[in-house]
C-alpha cells in the first residue's frame, strides 16, 4: 500500500493557490508496539488551518515547510498493537492530510458508527459543534428574548450558534452569502430572519432585522460585516470572537481605510461591550455536556446540521481554496475511504 500524502510546499502570499500544495507518496508504515495503523476515512477542512500554512506567530505552531498538512479526521483503526484499541475500531483523530497514519493513541476518541454517521465527528458533534457551543454558550450567555446575530450562519460553526441561540430563548438573526444559503438558513434552520451580506444595502437590511439592536454578535467574519454589526450593539453585549476569515488571506495584515479603532474603543467603554476571543480548546471540560445535548438535539430534530462532501484526497488543496472563498456549504470534508 502506498500513503497518498498532501504536504506544505510553501508558504502562500495572499490566497492560498495549488502550488503552495506538493501531492506526493511515501510507504504504508507498520505499528511497534503501542501504537496503531489508521487508515484515513475523512478529513475535516477548515478555516484555522490557513493560519497554520503562515509563520507568523500565532496560538499554534504552523506546519513546517515539506510537513503533511494539518486537520482532524475520522479513522479505522487497520492494525492495532495497542492493549485499549482493535483492529477495526473507529476513532476521531489529528492524522492531517494523508491516507494513512501512525497513533501512540493519545487524543483519539472511540467512535460508535451505530450512535451517528462517522462524519458528523468532525462537524455537529466535532470541533465546529463544539466551538458554538462552548463559545455562545460561556461568552455570548444568551438570555431569552435577546437577539443574537451570527456570521456565515450557513457554516457548521454559526449554523449550530444560531440554532442553540433559539433554544435558549433567544432571537437568532443569520448572515450569509447569496439567495441559497439565505434559503436554507431561514427555512431548514429555522432562523428568525437571515441578511444577505452581498446585498448593497446589507447594513439597512440588518439594522431592519435587528429593531431592538444586538445583545450577542458571533463573529466569524469581520471585514464590512463586523462594520454593519458595530454601531447596533447594545450596552453590555457580548462578542465571541470565532472567527476573521474575511481576513485569513491579507498578505501583510495591513487594512486599507481609516483607523477605526478609537471608535471601537470608545463604544467599548461607553456600551460596556464584553468582546472576548477564544480558541475551543479553552473549554475542554464542557466536552462532556457537549456530547450529552447535542446528540440529543440531533435525535430530537432539534438541531440540524448539512455536509458538503468532497471525495478523494487529491482534491482537498483547491475544496479548501473554495471554503476560503465561500463556496462550501456546510461542514467541509474529504472523503478518503468508504466506512462500510
Amino acid at each position: 500500500m502506498q500513503n497518498l500524502r498532501i504536504t506544505l510546499a510553501r508558504r502562500p502570499v495572499g490566497a492560498p493557490t495549488p502550488a503552495d500544495f506538493a501531492i506526493g507518496h511515501a510507504e504504508v508504515p507498520e505499528p511497534s508496539e503501542g501504537q496503531l495503523l489508521l487508515q484515513v476515512l475523512y478529513l475535516s477542512l477548515d478555516p484555522y488551518m490557513r493560519g497554520r500554512m503562515s509563520a507568523a506567530k500565532s496560538y499554534a505552531e504552523p506546519v513546517a515547510i515539506g510537513a503533511v498538512m494539518e486537520g482532524g479526521t475520522v479513522a479505522r483503526v487497520l492494525k492495532s498493537r495497542h492493549p485499549d484499541f482493535a483492529d477495526g475500531d473507529y476513532v476521531l483523530s489529528h492524522s492531517g492530510w494523508q491516507s494513512y497514519a501512525i497513533s501512540d493513541g493519545t487524543g483519539l476518541r472511540k467512535l460508535d458508527p451505530a450512535e451517528a454517521p462517522l462524519s458528523t465527528a468532525l462537524g455537529i458533534l466535532g470541533m465546529p459543534g463544539f466551538t458554538a457551543y462552548a463559545g455562545l454558550l460561556t461568552i455570548g450567555r444568551p438570555k431569552e428574548g435577546e437577539t443574537v446575530v451570527v456570521a456565515a450562519a450557513s457554516g457548521p460553526v454559526g449554523a449550530t450558534v444560531g440554532q442553540i441561540a433559539r433554544l435558549k430563548g433567544a432571537r437568532a438573526v443569520g448572515i450569509a452569502g447569496g439567495e441559497a444559503k439565505c434559503r436554507f438558513v431561514r427555512e431548514e434552520l429555522g432562523f428568525d430572519a437571515v441578511v444577505d451580506h452581498r446585498a448593497p444595502d446589507f447594513a439597512d437590511q440588518l439594522q431592519n432585522a435587528c429593531p431592538e439592536g444586538i445583545d450577542v454578535y458571533f463573529e466569524n467574519v469581520g471585514g464590512h460585516v463586523w462594520n454593519a454589526v458595530f454601531p447596533l450593539l447594545n450596552p453590555f453585549a457580548r462578542i465571541p470572537v470565532c472567527g476573521l476569515i474575511s481576513q485569513y488571506n491579507d498578505a501583510t495584515g495591513a487594512h486599507a481605510g481609516p483607523d477605526r479603532l478609537p471608535l471601537v474603543m470608545r463604544d467599548v467603554l461607553g456600551k460596556s461591550l464584553n468582546i472576548r476571543g477564544f480558541i475551543q480548546r479553552e473549554f475542554i471540560d464542557q466536552r462532556p455536556d457537549f456530547y450529552r445535548e447535542m446528540s440529543s438535539w440531533i435525535r430530537d430534530g432539534k438541531v440540524r446540521y448539512r455536509e458538503d462532501i468532497v471525495d478523494d484526497l487529491e482534491n482537498a488543496p483547491e475544496a479548501f481554496i473554495g471554503l476560503l472563498e465561500g463556496r462550501n456549504f456546510g461542514t467541509l470534508v474529504v472523503r478518503l475511504a468508504s466506512d462500510d
